[in-house]
């Protein structure tokens, strides 16, 4: 086995099948001892869903270690840069608002500023206090500047993108660029093993593809780890109440309208909306429970999100496209020697892009882990699901904190969010801890978590949220509040800075496709 090369079969394409031939094809070599067969099989007529819109900064080091440039993945893919998500009325609903940006706040791994800023609550917010990307976001600016090099960046940034641009691009790059195989036909049935490992998938052209590793990522046909494998989805419903969406998207009134560097997401009555700014359009829908607003309520709420960006006219002619998802995730996620990466193993809303970074981090560990013999498949099997299901699970405490803290005065879906028995135990724990000590390092003790514990303060603070710090906590606290008051300062005058000598989104976009990025 050791000198034998090893063949993956992905089955299915779009933004998680071509990512994850991409990650894969990348770690190793196409030829020679040690080296990876990747073949991609995607049906020709099966329109893909797209696992979303946007992307954590993570999709960063992923295209640079893929070799891909830069400029070329901005031009060919509608992008425009992401700094991270401004939440819209989900206070109070009633024009409040707050920012979960990219960037740590200042000199984070060495100093909670949370705690420091509680005496200053009243007088600037959490983000702003600690980090300069929310005044950026409020002024249109780009997190860098057109002389930056490829990937560099003056404050963090992830990208928007348009998901079918985006998968051809992949599949383009990843067939003439990195040796990935790529076949167009349906896989009509599976053969197995003695052991009931898929021994090979075969195609409706009669074609057999055998392979060590077999990858899903048919969405959510789920045509290996679910018809195949039988396994279910943990639903996890009871907490996060959304089950449907309805996408559109909309013109600019004119090619010059600024392009906002941020997820804009605005709460309903009974979910909420997302307005992704890209360079020709805006993308924009509203994630919803049916139990709680019909479909006709909820695309009569998205028709008046409309009417101030599109008028009244063009909002009422929507035809948007309407979804229908389970929220939850596979009991299991590599079972024998198959993997389920991208909505195939689950799919929750889309409310902090966890989407295309969960194939990131998926396809990396499938490489990072990839079984030599069939004895080290159970292995990294076992260890593949303890580390997903783990992920899974503060995926879902993360969202939910976004919705339990709510203040709204209503009798349906925000209040059920406030009661207790449909939060985890997991976040009740947390919640009660954080009332008396700030998040920071030991909330979140593996380094490659989800989400930093600075994520959980920007949705705590911007939420309203109190820790009230112990006396037994202040004392010798002079020096670190001194120390705290420097970096709030320091921040104020990198804020002034930034703001201007930052262009404008679009019009560091434009320069993009004018002249390029600098190459590192």
């Amino acid at each position: 086995m050791a000198h034998k090369r090893k063949k993956v079969v992905i089955v299915g394409g779009g933004t998680a099948g071509w990512l994850a031939a991409g990650i894969l094809a990348t770690r190793f070599e196409s030829d020679g001892v040690g080296a990876l067969q990747v073949t991609l099989i995607e049906s020709p007529d099966v329109q893909t869903i797209g696992v979303g819109e946007g992307t954590w900064p993570s999709m960063r080091s992923t295209l640079q270690g893929m070799g891909i440039s830069e400029t070329d993945f901005i031009r060919e893919c509608d992008v425009s840069l992401k700094q991270g998500s401004r939440f819209n009325n989900w206070v109070t609903g009633e024009s409040d608002y707050y920012y979960h940006p990219y960037s740590l706040p200042s000199s984070y791994s060495d100093v909670n500023l949370a705690p420091h800023w509680q005496a200053v609550r009243d007088q600037v917010s959490f983000a702003d206090a600690v980090s300069q990307q929310g005044k950026l976001c409020d002024h249109g600016l780009a997190p860098k500047q057109i002389s930056t090099p490829e990937y560099a960046f003056g404050v963090n940034y992830g990208y928007h993108l348009d998901a079918a641009k985006f998968a051809q691009f992949l599949k383009n790059y990843c067939t003439n660029e990195l040796g990935v195989g790529h076949v167009e036909a349906h896989v009509r049935s599976v053969s197995s093993m003695e052991n009931g490992d898929i021994k090979a998938v075969v195609t409706d052209t009669d074609e057999s593809y055998d392979a060590e590793l077999f990858i899903d990522c048919t969405g959510f046909a789920s045509v290996l780890i679910e018809k195949h494998y039988g396994i279910s989805l943990n639903s996890i419903k009871q907490y996060l109440f959304n089950d449907s969406a309805l996408a559109t998207q909309v013109s600019y009134e004119t090619e010059h309208d600024p392009i906002a560097s941020h997820t804009l997401s605005t709460a309903q009555s009974s979910g909420w909306v997302w307005d992704i700014g890209l360079p020709t359009r805006r993308g924009v829908g509203y994630v919803y429970s049916r139990d709680h607003v019909s479909d006709a309520e909820a695309e009569n709420e998205l028709v008046q999100y409309l009417v101030p960006i599109v008028g009244r006219k063009a909002a009422t002619e929507i035809d948007p496209r309407k979804l229908r998802f389970s929220p939850g995730y596979r009991q299991e996620f590599w079972h024998k020697n198959c993997v389920a990466i991208g909505l195939s193993a689950g799919f929750v809303e889309p409310l902090e892009a966890t989407a295309i970074a969960l194939v990131e981090l998926s396809a990396k560990m499938v490489a990072e882990q990839f079984p030599e013999n069939p004895a080290e498949m159970a292995i990294a099997a076992n260890k593949f699901n303890q580390k997903f299901t783990y992920r899974w699970s503060k995926i879902v405490d993360f969202l939910k904190l976004h919705y339990v803290l709510n203040q709204q005065d209503d009798d349906g879906y925000w209040q059920q969010h406030r009661q207790i028995d449909t939060v985890p135990e997991s976040l009740q724990e947390s919640l009660t801890r954080w009332r008396s000590k700030a998040p920071w390092h030991l909330d979140t003790p593996y380094i490659d978590e989800m989400f930093p514990s600075a994520s959980y303060q920007y949705v705590l603070y911007g939420m309203g949220f109190s820790t009230n710090v112990s006396e037994l906590a202040l004392r010798g606290r002079a020096q670190a509040q001194e120390r705290a008051n420097q970096l709030f300062h320091e921040n104020i005058q990198r804020t002034k800075q930034l703001l201007s000598s930052m262009p404008r989104n679009r019009e560091f976009i434009e320069k993009v496709h004018e002249f390029g990025l600098p190459k590192i």
